[in-house]
């Protein structure tokens, strides 16, 4: 699976969407996509846990675990920061998804607030690749986070790229970005497969795929829509006594031979 999701980055640009359980997962895969990410957030919402590194490692390995031994195509999973305070703490924690089925991961710079040094967060990397040998997607949030001055936040974002794929990144993240000027501005400068993070507002797949981006995902998009429209059921059903909200073409019987 490994071999498979890193080939995946080259050529056709790779479509990720996100799950947050298995359900949601076999529902990605069932739909066509040729892999499955995971979402921090969505899996810490669904385990009852705001997103920011609040979740426990061990709560999101199981999850990943349960995710990957019912998929066929490769999962990356989105580790946060890495679920550690130090580089071997991340690296435990790259060995643990590996054995539990990732194909590949993602980790992230950002230290709420803030990110944290690009020569820390590229130590953490390479104890990450030195790990297992899963796709390593180097996550930037300095346009997330609206982090320094946004005249150099460009050049400081390069430079933050070129240091993790360095230390071993295969790709590199930069949510929070969503001009194609600055997206082909990271496409020409960034030796590697760019990875953005796509929702409303968002250039269309088609128009991504031309400025040269390799891969995109929606995060929490899928997960947030679908707890969305949970609150507007519960609320039709409490306010007017009515169940338009719950019409799907998702039969029970469809969703519950799809998990059997």
């Amino acid at each position: 699976m490994i071999d498979e999701f890193r080939a995946l980055h080259t050529g056709t640009i790779l479509i990720l969407p996100n799950a947050w359980d298995v359900a949601s997962a076999r529902l990605i895969e069932r739909a066509g996509a040729r892999a499955i990410a995971t979402t921090s957030a969505g899996v810490a919402w669904s385990l009852g846990a705001p997103d920011g590194d609040q979740l426990t490692r061990d709560r999101a390995v199981d999850l990943v675990a349960r995710i990957a031994a019912g998929a066929k195509v490769p999962v990356t999973a989105d580790l946060e920061t890495g679920f550690g305070a130090t580089a071997a703490e991340v690296g435990d924690t790259v060995r643990a998804v590996a054995d539990a089925g990732a194909a590949g991961i993602n980790i992230e710079d950002g230290a709420y607030p803030g990110l944290r040094p690009a020569d820390e967060q590229a130590h953490r990397i390479a104890a990450a690749r030195a790990a297992a040998p899963l796709f390593v997607n180097a996550r930037i949030d300095s346009y997330l986070f609206a982090v320094g001055d946004p005249a150099t936040r460009l050049g400081d974002t390069v430079a933050r790229a070129r240091a993790y794929l360095d230390a071993g990144a295969d790709g590199v993240f930069v949510p929070g970005v969503v001009d194609p000027e600055t997206i082909a501005a990271l496409v020409s400068q960034v030796p590697g497969p760019l990875n953005v993070l796509a929702g409303p507002g968002a250039p269309p797949v088609a128009d991504l795929a031309a400025l040269g981006v390799a891969r995109v995902s929606v995060g929490s998009g899928i997960a947030q829509a679908a707890y969305a429209l949970a609150t507007r059921c519960a609320t039709e059903l409490l306010d007017h006594g009515t169940y338009q909200s719950l019409a799907t073409d998702l039969t029970y019987g469809d969703l519950n031979a799809l998990l059997a």
